[in-house]
């Protein structure tokens, strides 16, 4: 044999090894993606069974009566219900209240989210009691369901879905996730978890982890309840955009260990992965509203009195996000990011300690 063909078959047996190893490890490399996938689904689906809690004898919203939604076609409403179950804060023996109530709802044909933040003070009616009072009583006294029921009474929308977290999963899950980037308004030397003052927070764009993170969303004392609403709405969207960053895949073993049981909610595992369908593509259309009203002081008890004008702007423009009427974009224009008007800020702090 030539000393070139030799050389020829050397080369190309090279060539084929090669080719081999490169398609073994490629086969390696997606079945150990294949393996993580399946075990984080596995990991998924068995704290989405301990968190799942059906509400009883409502299986759908009576606005819509008997018509069930599916998330990956249908346009849906979702509200989520913190919860500060510590020591220092929890209300007795029975429910307490709640911390922070924002409102979702989700439109399939565009993948936009028009995103409500409601203040606690809010003075509004409360079914299960029969009489007007603060809305994060509700949650004190009658749990989820009196909560949803508020929540619908006051927007004329059905709440689809709920998800309830408290304090602790917040925490671990912006820590699962390496920490956020948001931009904090003032120095400030605020509480922890436990009632301590612990945090020191920092004017700026900052990277807070879970703790910091929390702290920002809850102190009210140097503005009012509104900023705080747009604070949670923007620590919650700022936790989204990292969640569906191809730099966290490798976290959302982390993240679901966070959720633990932390959550409950009356999404199923199939329902809560069709919502993955806002994700694709990036972040999507994210649309703040916070409900503009004024401070009231009449009754000795601090509460935050709704503009009626502006809260039945925000009931048409959540129902026509729903397709419950028709849409209407000078709505959307107008209602989207806008602010409340407030006393001043050291008037307020005073007012809140009811």
């Amino acid at each position: 044999m030539k000393r070139r063909d030799y050389k020829k078959r050397k080369k190309s047996k090279g060539k084929r090894l090669a080719l081999k190893v490169s398609l073994l490890l490629t086969l390696s490399a997606f079945l150990m993606v294949a393996a993580y996938a399946a075990s984080l689904q596995k990991k998924a689906e068995k704290v989405v069974e301990r968190a799942y809690e059906e509400i009883p004898d409502r299986p759908t919203s009576d606005i819509r009566g008997e018509t069930a939604v599916e998330p990956a076609h249908d346009n849906v409403s979702v509200l989520f219900i913190g919860i500060d179950d510590s020591e220092t804060r929890h209300q007795g023996d029975g429910n307490s209240r709640s911390d922070a109530l924002l409102m979702a709802t989700l439109n399939i044909k565009n993948k936009s989210v028009k995103l409500v933040s409601i203040p606690r003070d809010s003075y509004v009616y409360i079914p299960k009691v029969g009489y007007r009072d603060k809305i994060n009583h509700a949650h004190a006294f009658g749990g989820t369901q009196a909560t949803i029921e508020t929540i619908e009474e006051l927007f004329e929308v059905p709440v689809d879905y709920y998800v309830k977290v408290n304090f602790n999963a917040f925490i671990d899950v912006v820590d699962a996730l390496g920490g956020i980037e948001v931009e904090v308004p003032y120095d400030r030397l605020e509480k922890d978890e436990n009632d301590k003052y612990t945090i020191q927070l920092k004017k700026g764009l900052q990277h807070l982890d879970g703790q910091h993170a929390l702290a920002l969303a809850r102190t009210r004392k140097l503005d009012t309840d509104v900023e705080r609403g747009k604070r949670q709405q923007m620590i919650l969207q700022a936790i989204m955009k990292e969640a569906i960053s191809v730099k966290s895949v490798t976290k959302y073993g982390d993240m679901i260990e966070a959720v633990g049981d932390n959550m409950k909610t009356d999404m199923t595992f199939d329902e809560m992965k069709s919502f993955f369908a806002y994700a694709k593509g990036g972040m999507p259309q994210v649309d703040t509203i916070s409900l503009k009203g004024y401070d009231d002081m009449s009754t000795g008890i601090y509460y935050w009195k709704l503009d009626e004008t502006d809260l039945y702007e925000t009931r048409q423009l959540l129902k026509a996000h729903l397709g419950l009427i028709p849409d209407s974009s000078s709505l959307t224009d107008s209602r989207s990011n806008l602010t409340g008007t407030t006393d001043k800020a050291a008037e307020s702090e005073s007012l809140y300690s009811n």
